[in-house]
């Protein structure tokens, strides 16, 4: 049954100005992150380009630009810190998809906050699952010292971005140094472990040590260009390979060196040459309703996304709350898997069944998310839908085909880990501004939290009064709301960015042909609790 048959024009009136209002507050809140940071006009008064500027002359014109992390460490700091100070995304250069890890010198000066190491390290990971160049563009101070011991010693510290490197050298990925400006202390092993590197003239430096910290360590007065200018690294120490005037010829040399690249080139398919979903995408809008409460047809969803809303189900008669079929968007092949519902055992092995068949066939799978979780009680316990959902779980963690996530409403509990959170390694994880992700939901949570206080203090023979009971409640409450929202998750970086609905389709297509760069390995599955 479709969401025309279920709801009336009314609701869908109210849905659209719902979700409208959340896009609004969506680009509203972007367009303060692109601005960049407090450091804007000092930046400009040195006469260096702004961070999406050097990024944009890098790309071939009119490449699109999908960009990851957005609202990493978004109010996560004392001090504003638009995109953790580090712009990240893929292009296209000269026809190649390469991924460009960006420092932002107005945040900070580029230095590294815990979020900044996270965000650098998962664009890498991007670059070495989808096999994709990197270039980094260097304008940084190097470690945010006040926030050391939370991004110098552990695995995925400071240190695991030069680990990667070596990764990705051994991988035989193309990586690219551009140093734009500072380039100090840790920093300084970018370019040293990227197989080229370029600085321009009488603004890249690169050092271990900076002048003060030389003068205090050995007594030696120092300049900055003295110490580790352009021309000390091009002519005396061979740490760079290439000399540029400005900033504009230091892409250029870029841009040469990636056409030797000698890799598969891309054409972005022409839109308007693919046949188009039969709804417009805007239309998104109307079908996903105001609260989690409320139910819809998951396929309404599915038919706006694919190609000619031309959508082949599998089992479509069994396990109804899970939708799993093929379809293709933009042209390329994709296996589909969305919620309808809670799981039970009958769609966690239907999932199971699906995943299975697009792992033979190398088809990529995409999880469309609004799970509540795998059904509980006596009956289901009895059933075995835990040893059926671990099947499916098994499945989504084993299958070595590309995955991608879109978050389009609920993420909760074990049904996050089935559908293909980020703890499974989906290639991209995107998120609806709608979406919601916690272990419950509020309410659950605030009833169990308060059912166990309560039982305490009547084991303690203390009286719980309602005004303080409900001054309890609603303090959980907040705290779900504000922990389980969308910006929440995107800060912490548990996705790749939140996304316009209507973009979904459009982002999905770019991802396809992004993910066929890697290898797909053949995929061997643990063992199935029968």
């Amino acid at each position: 049954m479709s969401t025309m048959e279920t709801h009336s024009s009314a609701s869908f009136s109210s849905y659209a100005d719902h979700m409208q209002s959340l896009v609004r507050d969506l680009k509203k809140k972007v367009s303060v992150i692109i601005k960049g940071g407090t450091g804007y006009d000092r930046h400009l008064k040195a006469g260096k380009m702004l961070v999406r500027n050097r990024i944009e002359l890098l790309l071939d014109p009119g490449s699109p630009f999908l960009e990851i992390g957005q609202f990493a460490g978004h109010e996560q700091y004392d001090e504003p810190t638009p995109a953790a100070g580090v712009v990240a995304g893929i292009g296209l250069i000269h026809q190649q998809f390469c991924i460009i890890i960006a420092n932002d010198p107005t945040v900070k000066g580029g230095a590294y906050y815990p979020l900044t190491v996270k965000k650098h390290l998962r664009a890498q990971y991007i670059a070495m699952e989808n096999h994709l160049p990197c270039l980094y563009l260097v304008d940084s101070s190097g470690a945010n010292l006040l926030h050391q011991s939370d991004l110098f010693p552990d695995k995925e510290g400071f240190g695991r971005i030069f680990f990667n490197q070596a990764k990705i050298s051994a991988l035989q990925i193309p990586q690219i140094a551009i140093v734009l400006g500072s380039c100090t202390a840790g920093a300084a092993y970018i370019p040293a472990m990227s197989e080229q590197t370029i600085i321009v003239k009488n603004q890249g430096t690169i050092f271990l040590g900076g002048p003060p910290l030389v003068k205090a360590a050995t007594g030696e007065i120092v300049t900055a260009e003295e110490l580790g200018g352009a021309q000390v690294h091009t002519e005396t120490s061979g740490l760079a390979d290439y000399l540029a005037e400005n900033e504009h010829h230091a892409f250029n040399i870029a841009r040469h060196i990636a056409y030797h690249f000698n890799r598969s080139t891309i054409k972005i398919p022409n839109i308007n040459a693919i046949q188009p979903p039969k709804y417009d995408a805007k239309s998104l809008y109307s079908l996903i309703p105001d609260t989690l409460k409320k139910t819809y047809a998951v396929q309404d969803i599915i038919l706006r996304l694919v190609d000619g809303s031309v959508f082949d189900e599998f089992k479509p008669l069994y396990g109804k709350t899970l939708v799993c079929g093929i379809a293709t968007i933009w042209n390329e092949k994709i296996g589909i898997i969305a919620n309808n519902g809670i799981l039970f055992s009958e769609s966690a092995q239907k999932g199971t069944h699906f995943i299975q068949l697009c792992c033979q066939q190398k088809i990529p799978l995409l999880f469309l998310q609004n799970i509540s979780g795998f059904m509980i009680g006596k009956r289901y316990e009895a059933a075995g839908i835990a040893k059926h959902g671990a099947k499916m779980v098994n499945a989504v963690a084993c299958a070595s085909v590309p995955k991608l996530t879109v978050i389009i409403g609920g993420s909760f509990g074990a049904g996050n880990y089935g559908m293909c959170g980020r703890a499974y390694d989906p290639r991209f994880l995107w998120s609806w501004p709608n979406a919601r992700i916690a272990i419950m939901g509020g309410e659950q949570a605030t009833n169990v939290i308060s059912t166990i206080k309560e039982n305490t203090l009547k084991k303690q023979n203390q009286c719980w009064n309602t005004e303080d009971k409900m001054a309890f409640r609603q303090t959980l409450l907040n705290q779900y709301e504000q922990h389980s929202s969308p910006y929440y998750a995107s800060a912490r970086l548990w996705d790749d960015g939140i996304i316009d609905p209507a973009d979904t389709r459009d982002i999905l297509g770019l991802s396809l042909l992004i993910v066929k760069q890697g290898p797909i390995q053949k995929t061997q599955f643990g063992v199935f609790r029968m």
